[in-house]
């Protein structure tokens, strides 16, 4: 039920949304209730309660939900959670089974996929159709030898075919690993090598914002670097006429398509490798990590059923690209019988409300996005509920970085206010969000309404003590399913445990500032690696550029403190500003205004400069440690992977400062 609108300017807090019915009748939540009721005599509430139980009783909430999503085993478990300790917790030994299999439940003519693209028309499959060609591709790559264990990889889009070729895989026990077109060779090649692949499938090329990018070199390139390739398949995209002989020894998506055989499932144990997914590879190469059949499949089942709701009539769509979890979130929308919507092009082209076009006229229910794609509507003025028809859309997912309250009230009053806004957050080592929205929960402006099922997330002080209604480090303090299996070639677990468990043993760190509620709600405050601590003072980056943020001039920012242990720095802000806007006396002062009263005086900046850009890595995140470390005169090359950014280029201006205070002799960080 939503409430009457309020200003945008309204301050965080106010109430939104509310469940139109306690019980949270007609939601998938609201029938596992009934059925925990029916079937274990088991009644909560509320979501509180429910969670609480979620998080403290492991096997009974894993093995409920493996029980009510009738999780299909070839083999079944010999028991649920072996030792619960972390890292190490064995989930569901003994089971076998396959992803795949659970995806393509549905063989019906109900829309599997419906796919727009800037590259070429719509494209519609049924899951009848995409039994067939997962059936198809699977033969043509069990041909070749592909078998439990092997590793299959994709330079493709967000499009069908990588689909289709990710289940064929899948489906025969092999891993899968992806990496979008767009990426150049040097990032995929590291991503790649690693896991040393046997089939690559490689898209021509594709478009983007009406221009053409002709990816063959790219795909000759990392066909020469990956050893242990044995073979290519051509995905014609870009040229749908274009033969796969451009490349030596490769086969054309045709051929695949064109075998003939049934669909067949390889069972797999639960913790068989599904899929790798890589971090964002800043410092170093990026870690591979590697996440389970069983794992993903009950985490997914769990998410999208119990807090997105996604039924089998819903049309789900998430902006990503294939080398995001968002990608392999999305795709999980298979495991419940509802039609994905991918698409694959720029979100603004031809002009700014083309996503919201693609909305009414794919007839989308749930809309997912990033938060910095709200937030950019909602400065450039945008009105999709007047211009368009989105009385089908019941839910709205946003992620990648925290959700403005003002873009809270702005996605209520000028798009719908009948949907559930789903403020979204998690990460690619879980392949999930860990916090997030819940049909029985309200939504408020600034918050993100609770933790999601079988998250035990709370926030730690400094000295590993959880508290309430302060900013800690968010960590998890019992295992989940989709918790990595491992990092791959990580001697030792060396990288496993310092990336999660250093700070505080037997605790997964996940490296985000969190506020904790006395509701049970959550706000986000950006990493706790990138914290401001002024004269001990310490805030996070994300309410920084809210507040910046906020000023029309401003289209963004980077803020970065330069103070280190034991040495208080400078407080430098990188602005990028609106056509027309000049960093004149005027509006520095604003900005230190603003900042000064609203955050607080310490957090006011010494310094502001202009910049062209922010960096940003190719996953979409703000680079901000490495800028402080070529600030402080760390070689760019030392200091950052240019192969890890989507806009190297925007790293120029901060090594050129570095370079000129040190010449200089001058004190600016």
């Amino acid at each position: 039920m939503a409430h009457e609108s309020a200003p945008l300017e309204s301050t965080a807090g106010s109430l939104l949304w509310e469940p139109p019915d306690p019980g949270g009748a007609g939601s998938n939540i609201g029938r596992y209730l009934g059925w925990l009721r029916e079937h274990q005599g088991r009644e909560f509430p509320g979501y509180s309660d429910l969670w609480h139980w979620s998080v403290t009783d492991l096997e009974g909430f894993w093995s409920s939900l493996w029980d009510f999503f009738q999780v299909r085993a070839h083999r079944p478990p010999i028991r649920v959670l072996g030792d619960p300790c972390m890292p190490g917790a064995r989930w569901f030994q003994g089971a076998e089974l396959n992803y795949a299999e659970h995806a393509l439940r549905r063989r019906d003519d109900h829309p599997a996929v419906i796919a727009w693209s800037e590259s070429r028309p719509p494209i519609t499959l049924t899951y009848a159709d995409l039994s067939r060609h997962t059936a198809a591709v699977a033969a043509a790559l069990r041909r070749q030898g592909v078998g439990p264990g092997d590793r299959v990889v994709a330079y493709l889009p967000n499009i069908p075919e990588t689909l289709v070729a990710f289940l064929a895989s899948a489906s025969l026990g092999a891993t899968w690993a992806s990496c979008p077109p767009e990426f150049g060779a040097r990032s995929v090649i590291d991503r790649f090598r690693q896991i040393e692949p046997r089939v690559l499938f490689v898209a021509d090329g594709y478009r983007f914002k009406g221009r053409a990018n002709d990816r063959l070199a790219e795909a000759r390139a990392l066909h020469a670097s990956l050893p242990t390739l044995e073979r290519i398949v051509l995905v014609p995209y870009l040229d749908s006429h274009r033969s796969p002989d451009v490349l030596p020894g490769a086969m054309g998506w045709s051929d695949l398509l064109a075998e003939t055989a049934g669909l067949a499932f390889t069972p797999v144990p639960f913790d068989h490798p599904l899929w790798v997914l890589y971090s964002s590879g800043t410092t170093g190469l990026p870690k591979a990590i590697l996440q389970g059949h069983g794992g993903i499949l009950l985490e997914h089942l769990k998410t999208l059923a119990l807090h997105l709701d996604l039924q089998p009539d819903d049309r789900f769509f998430w902006y990503t690209t294939t080398g995001w979890m968002m990608w392999n979130f999305l795709i999980g929308g298979l495991l419940l019988g509802a039609t994905l919507l991918m698409y694959d092009g720029h979100p603004g082209h031809p002009d700014p409300d083309a996503l919201w076009r693609f909305a009414e006229q794919t007839r989308m229910t749930y809309f997912g996005t990033s938060a910095s794609y709200l937030h950019a509507c909602m400065k450039a003025g945008l009105d999709p509920g007047r211009t368009f028809d989105l009385h089908r859309l019941k839910g709205l997912g946003s992620t990648g970085s925290p959700l403005i309250p003002e873009a809270f009230h702005w996605v209520y009053e000028k798009v719908t206010p009948h949907l559930l806004l789903n403020s979204f957050s998690g990460g690619t080592d879980l392949c999930t969000g860990i916090v997030g929205a819940c049909p029985l929960v309200p939504v408020r402006a600034g918050e993100i309404p609770c933790r999601l099922l079988g998250a035990a997330v709370e926030a730690y002080d400094e000295d590993g003590r959880s508290v309430v209604d302060q900013v800690g480090e968010l960590v998890l303090t019992r295992p989940m399913p989709s918790m990595p299996l491992r990092f791959w070639n990580d001697q030792g677990n060396r990288r496993y445990l310092e990336s999660y468990f250093e700070r505080f043993p037997g605790v997964w760190r996940h490296g985000d500032w969190i506020k904790i509620t006395r509701q049970g709600s959550c706000v986000i405050y950006g990493r706790s690696d990138s914290t401001l601590n002024r004269a001990g003072v310490r805030m996070g980056t994300s309410e920084f550029y809210r507040t910046v943020g906020e000023l029309p001039e401003v289209l963004d920012s980077l803020v970065i403190d330069t103070g280190e242990l034991a040495r208080e720095g400078k407080l430098l802000l990188f602005v990028v500003l609106a056509e027309g806007a000049t960093l004149d006396e005027g509006l520095r002062t604003r900005i230190t205004e603003r900042l000064r009263t609203q955050l607080s005086p310490r957090h006011a900046p010494d310094e502001i400069h202009t910049v062209r850009e922010v960096p940003y890595t190719l996953n979409g995140k703000k680079v901000e440690v490495p800028v402080k470390r070529i600030l402080l005169g760390t070689p760019v090359e030392l200091a950052i992977s240019r192969a890890a950014l989507s806009n190297p280029d925007s790293l120029q201006y901060f090594a050129e400062m570095a370079a000129r205070e040190a010449r200089t002799g001058s004190s600016s960080v």
